[in-house]
């Protein structure tokens, strides 16, 4: 079992690589206009494109379809962002 601070500094690369991964599918489209025409509060997109918010999956289906992208090809995307050698799920 990992202790609560090496939950912790995972769960900040995730969202550092989640971050990431929404700047860069947003391109220049202001988060604004973003989550106006796709039903997402202006708030979760900011605070997830600062890796300070873990939005609810529900969300991230949402984002997904916005981006015209399954589930598992954002989550592809997220990975592609993770450090090397990092992995989301250990074996």
């Amino acid at each position: 079992m990992q202790d609560k601070e090496e939950l912790k500094r995972k769960k900040k690369i995730i969202l550092e690589a989640l971050a990431k991964t929404l700047k860069e599918l947003r391109g220049e489209q202001s988060q604004f206009m973003f989550s106006s025409e796709n039903d997402i509060g202006i708030d979760i997109v900011s605070k997830s494109e600062r890796g300070i918010k873990d939005p609810q999956l529900t969300t991230l289906y949402r984002i997904a379809e916005a981006f015209e992208l399954t589930f598992s090809e954002l989550a592809h995307k997220i990975e592609q962002n993770l450090p090397d050698g990092f992995f989301i799920i250990e074996k």
